[in-house]
């Protein structure tokens, strides 16, 4: 019963994120859009940070990555259909070496770590000018074209990536239902614990940064035709640590928490716009005590609510073996 009506409002949820956009302006779509795309990467980090316990402040390095790839092979003549691959098998590689300091060192220096990888790949978009074209970027990207249906138009593009962000998020529910997503959870509660049960720790360890990586490059390639502009001022350490406030805000751990993070980071600070110049102190007051007060996301709020009033049913295994047995 439970499932069902759960599947009942995510069919509900899916609903209202066709029809929100209709009628809108340009300006409330590209919100939108944008809004769906930083979830695709805070989902990614948040199954390198809320699942596998691994700390990681370099999400958005594997956005410019992914963006800067597709950018490259689109700018040539390539599909985005085409390009878009590639750019996430080039993330999906470096997200695995990236992973190997994670085997050596934990908490705050893989912190730092991360950190480093992200200010490396700053530097290099930035120096590289004759790959990046520098500090002026790259632009003029087309928007795909699948024949009888093209995405130049806002709202037509705005589909595109609720469709890629349904698809993503359907594998993402995969896995973190599947082996791997208990193994990353083993690994997260009790690496020690989870290795003498017979869990590979260090295959799961770089498949956690990898596949969170790979969502971040997905991030990325959409953010190209999304824009038609890139430089590497977009993708520096400031915006991975806004993608890890998604996460925190929404609720670490939670399949749903980056898809509320985002909206909170992406979409409030527009409906505060409002109180002109003062939109800023509220949005930072209003993240704080959020921070402070719900320390477990927004998500977890709702968990212990969901339990505190309406908690589960749990069946002894030796009761249910009894009256089995009659």
């Amino acid at each position: 019963m439970q499932n069902r009506t759960r599947n009942i409002l995510i069919l509900l949820l899916i609903a209202l994120a066709v029809v929100a956009p209709i009628g809108q302006g340009n300006y409330i779509i590209y919100v939108m859009t944008s809004w769906l795309i930083f979830s695709i990467a805070a989902m990614g980090l948040n199954l390198t940070l809320g699942y596998a316990g691994q700390i990681s402040l370099a999400q958005a390095s594997f956005m410019a990555i992914g963006a800067y790839v597709t950018a490259l092979l689109t700018l040539v003549g390539w599909h985005w259909v085409l390009a878009m691959p590639l750019g996430l098998l080039a993330c999906f590689v470096v997200g695995l070496v990236l992973g190997y300091p994670a085997l050596r060192v934990k908490g705050h220096f893989l912190a730092f770590v991360t950190l480093a990888f992200n200010t490396l790949v700053f530097l290099v978009l930035r120096n590289e000018e004759w790959l990046t074209g520098g500090s002026y970027g790259l632009v003029g990207m087309p928007r795909p074209d699948f024949g009888l249906f093209s995405t130049m138009k806002q709202l037509h593009f705005y589909y595109l990536t609720l469709a890629v962000t349904v698809v993503a998020g359907l594998a993402m529910w995969g896995i973190v239902r599947s082996p791997w997503g208990r193994a990353f959870k083993a690994l997260r509660e009790n690496p020690i614990r989870a290795e003498s049960l017979g869990v590979d720790t260090r295959r799961i360890t770089l498949l956690a940064f990898a596949i969170g990586s790979t969502y971040g490059g997905l991030a990325g390639a959409l953010i190209t035709p999304l824009v038609q502009f890139i430089e590497p001022g977009s993708f520096s350490v400031v915006h991975s640590l806004r993608i890890l406030l998604m996460v925190v805000v929404g609720g670490s751990g939670f399949f749903f928490g980056p898809f509320v993070g985002a909206a909170v980071v992406i979409l409030l600070p527009e409906f505060l716009r409002f109180t002109e110049g003062y939109y800023l102190i509220i949005y930072s007051a209003l993240v704080i005590l959020m921070l402070v007060f719900v320390p477990s996301g927004l998500i977890g709020v709702w968990a212990r609510i969901r339990e505190r009033f309406w908690p589960r049913q749990q069946i002894r295994a030796d009761m249910t073996e009894g009256a089995s047995l009659k």
